[in-house]
């Protein structure tokens, strides 16, 4: 059965996350361009540098994603750091602890991003919920039909 409830004007819902694919692409577009930019300025020989700049893209988009999204973003992110980043560009490496470090601190900041986001909305929901923003008054309580 359906229960039909207004929507009082005050109420607004909860942002919807972006669609993952969206973000993926958000990732890969920042991750290149950042890339780019600390490699013309920088140049190639400071990965520690390039990980806190693409750490903070990945929390950026974690704002705006799902939960999901975080270990796809976090993986597009490392391939960027890791094959344009550091010397030799171009090559795809894996020096174990140091790549998984790199993976765990991306795939960090993108859930914290996520989370903060998350927090923030549910958070806002509550008050308006909470002071009364969003009730329903007795003419407003009926069907549509009844309209």
């Amino acid at each position: 059965m359906i229960e039909w409830l207004p929507l009082s004007a005050e109420t607004r819902p909860v942002p919807q996350p972006v669609a993952t694919p969206l973000v993926w692409a958000a990732a890969c577009g920042g991750a290149l361009l950042l890339v780019a930019l600390l490699n013309s300025l920088a140049g190639t020989g400071r990965p520690a540098l390039a990980l806190a700049v693409l750490s903070l893209l990945a929390a950026l988009l974690g704002t705006c994603a799902r939960f999901v999204a975080a270990p796809g973003t976090a993986v597009l992110c490392w391939l960027f750091l890791n094959g344009f980043a550091i010397p030799p560009v171009g090559t795809l490496t894996w020096a174990g602890h140091r790549d998984t470090f790199w993976l765990a601190c991306l795939v960090t900041a993108a859930l914290t991003g996520t989370t903060l986001a998350r927090v923030v909305n549910a958070r806002a929901a509550y008050r308006r919920v909470s002071t009364g923003a969003g009730t329903v008054g007795p003419d407003r309580a009926r069907s549509p039909e009844e309209y």
